[in-house]
């Protein structure tokens, strides 16, 4: 599986957060995003890019959060420099099989 990078955001690398989401499951298995719960503080992320160039970033934290509030403006919004986003789904399953939470990293180069 692929992740999928938010193009209305940056680009990897240049200023702006650039956010990329993934599936840490899914009913054939592990996602792309499966040990995203196993980066802290300090880890390292290497972004490919369609050319083969690499950006690397460091987790400056992690959060999560519920859907329902999840925070649009600090995963979105502007930034002061280049930063990253990594989302995916986390937390128990509701009634219908949908986990209520996001786990969501941030990193900067």
């Amino acid at each position: 599986m692929t992740a999928g990078w938010y193009t209305g955001g940056a680009i990897p690398g240049q200023k702006g957060a650039a956010v990329v989401i993934g599936h840490n499951e899914t009913r054939n298995g592990p996602g792309v995003f499966w040990n995203l719960k196993k980066l802290t503080k300090g880890s390292k992320i290497t972004i490919r890019d369609e050319r083969g160039g690499t950006r690397v970033f460091t987790v400056t934290g992690t959060e999560t959060v519920k859907k329902n509030a999840f925070p649009t403006q600090r995963v979105y919004g502007p930034t002061n420099g280049p930063e990253l986003r990594l989302v995916t789904c986390d937390g128990a399953y509701d009634d219908q099989g949908h986990t209520v939470d996001n786990l969501i990293v941030y990193a900067k180069p």
